[in-house]
C-alpha cells in the first residue's frame, strides 16, 4: 500500500494522537464509501471528524494520504507496512500449509476477510484511479501486492508438482487474481448479495478445479 504522510501529531505515539487518526479515518471511510472520493473533501471530513481541516492535512498530507490510510486500517496492514508482504503472519501460515486444497481455502478464507471489511473503499479506490493518476499508483500499488501473493500460492503449487498439468504459472495467477479479486467480489456479494462463505465456497471451488485440476472434497469451515 502507498504509505500516507504521518507526521508527528498523528503518528500513534500518543493515545490522544492515536484516537483523533482513528476518529478522521472512520469519518473518512464512511464519506468516501456514502459520497464517494471526489465528492468528499478534506473540510467535509474534517467537520465529520470533528477536527480542523489542518489537523488532516499535517496527519495525512493529501486527500490520497486519507484515503491510503483508509485502506490500510480496513484491510489490516497499518502495522506491517515495514514488512515484506511474503513474510506477514498470515500469508506465511498460508503458504506453509502442507495440504493443496488446503493451502487454497486458507487464501480463500484470508481474501474473504480483507474484502468483507474493505470491498466499499476498494470499489472508491478503483473508481477514483480510473481518473486519477494519483490514485491510479495507489491502486497499482494494491494489486501488485496481492499479485505477490498470489504468484507464490502457486509457485508452492507448481514445485510440488500439484499444479495442474498444462497450466502456466503466469495464467494460474491471473485466474486466481480475477477469481479472488475485489471486483469479483463487488458483483456477487456486494451486487448480487451473495453471502460471504457462498463466495469463500464458490472461489474455492473455481480455484481447485483450474488450479489443481479437480473439485475440492469439502470446504472447511
Amino acid at each position: 500500500m502507498v504509505q500516507p504522510h504521518a507526521p508527528a501529531r498523528l503518528d500513534g505515539r500518543s493515545e490522544r494522537s492515536r484516537a483523533t487518526r482513528s476518529r478522521i479515518v472512520a469519518a473518512a471511510s464512511d464519506l468516501f464509501v456514502r459520497e464517494g472520493y471526489s465528492a468528499t473533501s478534506i473540510e467535509t471530513l474534517a467537520r465529520a471528524a470533528g477536527v480542523g481541516a489542518q489537523t488532516v492535512y499535517y496527519g495525512f498530507g493529501t486527500k490520497k494520504g486519507v484515503l491510503a490510510a483508509c485502506l490500510g486500517a480496513a484491510i489490516g496492514d497499518e502495522g506491517l507496512r515495514a514488512v515484506p508482504v511474503l513474510e506477514r503472519p498470515t500469508v506465511r501460515a498460508t503458504l506453509a500449509e502442507p495440504d493443496p486444497d488446503l493451502r487454497l481455502f486458507r487464501q480463500v478464507r484470508a481474501t474473504a476477510d480483507v474484502l468483507g471489511r474493505a470491498a466499499g473503499l476498494l470499489d472508491v479506490a478503483r473508481a477514483a484511479a480510473a481518473v486519477d493518476p494519483d490514485l491510479a499508483a495507489l491502486w497499482e500499488d494494491y494489486d501488485a501486492e496481492r499479485r505477490v501473493v498470489l504468484r507464490a500460492l502457486v509457485g508452492s503449487l507448481a514445485r510440488e508438482g500439484s499444479l495442474r498439468p498444462g497450466l502456466a504459472p503466469v495464467a494460474a495467477t491471473d485466474a486466481a487474481a480475477v477469481v479472488l479479486g475485489p471486483e469479483t467480489w463487488s458483483a456477487l456479494v456486494t451486487q448480487r448479495g451473495w453471502r460471504a462463505l457462498e463466495w469463500a465456497r464458490w472461489a474455492h471451488r473455481q480455484l481447485a478445479a483450474e488450479l489443481l485440476g479437480r473439485l475440492p472434497d469439502d470446504v472447511r469451515p
